[in-house]
């Protein structure tokens, strides 16, 4: 089963959603970073989900399979960051 994790937010004011088919499965909100989202969300997936889309303020920055979201988390949540920043900066947003 492949989801999407969704985080939005700026600042230190975090939160996320995992969505299946457009069906929210759960999400959260009040945390602190990209990171801190995007190891919430992984933990609570069931074991028959084996790959992720990854958003950041409405931008995809990747798909991923489940082991490389928990052995490289970080690494993906500034990608996300990183990603999101230039996509707004060249669409005039930031």
């Amino acid at each position: 089963m492949l989801v999407r994790i969704e985080i939005d937010g700026h600042a230190g004011r975090h939160g996320y959603s995992v969505t299946h088919e457009a069906e929210e499965l759960y999400g959260d909100a009040g945390l602190e970073s990209v990171l801190d989202c995007l190891v919430a969300a992984v933990e609570g997936l069931p074991p028959a989900v084996l790959v992720a889309e990854v958003w950041y303020r409405g931008i995809v920055s990747g798909t991923y399979p489940l082991q490389v979201i928990g052995m490289n988390a970080g690494q993906i949540a500034e990608h996300a960051m990183h990603t999101t920043a230039a996509v707004e900066e060249a669409l005039g947003l930031a």
